[in-house]
């Protein structure tokens, strides 16, 4: 009689998606708190006195050590070096660690305190980095933006390295099984933390009537004490899944300087890292400031304190309203019955419109901007199946970045016609923010799976590593470039503060944002030349970037009918 065969954990279905699920979720609260202060940026500078060169300085500070101590490049090396369960549980107390930083630097304890006195006296010079305008402080900066800066400079290490031991462990439990449909809901969900932070940091901020904007913050240290406690159970579960069979963990080749000449001599491979560089600075920094910037450019008259419209229940209504869409809209994706892809998708629109209706009844730029994620969550992966089966990823992003430049210049110079005409700004906000979300979806479907066209294999890990580091630059500077541009260009602002005929809370919402908004539309044009270029590059190189990614679509098509039968 024959031994029986070892099961593996990961060969049960409610195992790998339960891992999944842990994972995701953890990703979910580090996006949370990854933009908790972008929509309450008005309540920062008439509580704390934050202007927006201060504010986008602290903002900015998220990936400067990534960036200028390499730690991106570090935390590739950790996970090589420790695995995925070591790795997991690091990155998550780090964060945890940055945040509660970041916390306590905006709570009235702070205030006055003897760290208030060290912050404002200290690091207003720092030598080199003054010399070479890159310092992450500034004299004149408030010390509780500088404290707060240091928590995020800390929390973007943590998070960076969550990512991408993320990645490693989601290849390690589905590799052979459904790998792309969990990437796909992993990032589903992970964007959707970008949705709750917009809707509920505004409400915790106001709870009670009483603004504090630790207390926002303080919403997203806690998600992030359950992240870590979703690590913890991983690491349980991963250990056993190590213990169940022979489980080999996933590993990309590590990062090695003699790869830098294979990688740089690369012609396409510049132009898809600087169109990375480009289009995702023209898009995570402006979410920090777009809330501040519909507060600018809408005319939003709060409703009734009184009123249903008013309550913190609705928040929780609308939130749930949120959920339905995203999650019709995915599931739809992946139905296999052309009448329930039907019926989920007229619910995610039904929903999306009793979505947008209750943003509009709220009056909140907060809510309104919340829309961003939703349809991109939808959309991405009906995008990243046409990349994989027709192929054109080049002409992708080039229709991308034309979206892109088309969103920035409505907000820049058709919105604010709509001043003072309620829903007729509110539409062109809902609009053009979905459209932006759209063009969100393009580059992930198309970019990412083109590298892998433009450089060797075994030096593929390499090159995402070089990638990442150089987007984390653009990451870097823009928040702090638009923080500047802003006050440089409404000077009648400070003026009209210092004179006392401005309170904060009109100064906080008295903007004019054309300057940064055409900024980031010239990044959206300059992303289209590198674009066509790259599409002439590869006509004359054939390097494969408008070919589809499957070769063999009824194979596949195959293949995927005998694994749906396994399950």
């Amino acid at each position: 009689m024959q031994p029986k065969a070892k099961v593996a954990l990961n060969d049960k279905a409610w195992a790998r998606w339960t891992a999944l699920g842990l994972l995701a979720f953890a990703m979910f609260c580090s996006y949370v708190f990854m933009d908790i202060l972008s929509p309450i940026k008005d309540l920062l500078q008439s509580t704390r006195g934050w202007d927006s060169t201060a504010f986008g300085t602290m903002q900015g500070s998220e990936t400067f050590l990534n960036v200028f101590i390499f730690f991106l490049i570090f935390a590739g090396i950790i996970l090589d070096k420790m695995g995925v369960r070591f790795t997991a549980l690091l990155s998550g107390a780090v964060m945890l660690v940055g945040a509660t930083i970041n916390w306590y630097a905006l709570t009235d304890a702070f205030l006055g305190s003897s760290l208030d006195v060290w912050f404002t006296n200290h690091l207003n010079y720092i030598p080199v980095f003054d010399e070479l305008g890159i310092s992450p402080f500034y004299e004149g900066m408030p010390a509780s933006a500088k404290f707060s800066a240091v928590g995020f400079m800390i929390f973007g290490c943590g998070v960076e390295m969550a990512g991408i031991t993320v990645s490693r462990g989601i290849v390690k439990w589905f590799k052979g099984r459904e790998m792309a449909l969990a990437m796909g809901s992993e990032m589903a969900l992970a964007r959707l933390g970008v949705a709750t932070c917009m809707i509920f940091s505004p409400m915790f901020a106001n709870l009670g009537g009483v603004v504090s904007v630790s207390r926002a913050v303080a919403f997203g240290v806690v998600l992030l004490m359950i992240a870590m406690i979703m690590f913890v159970v991983y690491f349980f579960m991963d250990k056993k899944l190590d213990e169940s069979g022979d489980v080999e963990e996933e590993k990309d080749e590590p990062f090695q300087l003699r790869d830098l000449g294979k990688i740089l001599s690369s012609g396409g491979f510049w132009l898809v890292a600087l169109l990375c560089v480009l289009y995702y600075s023209a898009i995570f920094p402006f979410q920090k400031y777009a809330v501040n910037m519909l507060q600018c450019n809408l005319t939003l008259t709060p409703p009734d304190e009184a009123s249903f419209w008013a309550s913190d229940t609705v928040t929780v209504i609308q939130y749930v309203i949120m959920i339905v869409v995203a999650a019709a809209a995915f599931a739809g994706n992946f139905s296999k019955s052309k009448g329930a892809k039907t019926g989920l998708f007229a619910l995610a629109v039904a929903a999306l419109v009793a979505y947008c209706v209750f943003g509009y009844m709220r009056q909140s730029a907060a809510a309104i901007f919340a829309v961003f994620p939703l349809l991109a969550v939808g959309i991405t992966p009906i995008l990243g199946k046409y990349v994989d089966y027709k192929g054109k990823a080049a002409s992708m992003l080039v229709i991308g970045a034309l979206l892109l430049i088309a969103c920035h210049l409505t907000f820049a110079f058709i919105l604010p016609m709509f001043k003072g005409i309620d829903l007729g700004g509110v539409i062109v906000a809902y609009l053009t923010i979905l459209v932006l979300g759209a063009s969100f979806s393009l580059v992930p479907a198309s970019l990412w799976p083109s590298v892998p066209k433009l450089v060797d294999s075994k030096i593929i890990g390499s090159a995402y590593a070089l990638i990442f580091w150089i987007q984390n630059i653009g990451l870097w500077l823009f928040p702090l470039l638009i923080g500047k541009v802003l006050d440089k260009t409404n000077p009648q602002i400070t003026e009209a503060l210092a004179a006392g005929t401005m309170t904060p809370e009109e100064a906080a919402t008295s903007y004019n944002y054309t300057a940064p908004l055409v900024m980031l539309a010239a990044l959206g044009l300059a992303a289209l030349i590198i674009g066509i270029i790259l599409i002439g590059l590869d006509k004359r190189k054939h390097l494969g970037l408008e070919e589809p990614n499957i070769k063999n679509p009824q194979a596949e098509v195959l293949e995927s009918e005998v694994e749906t039968a396994e399950l």
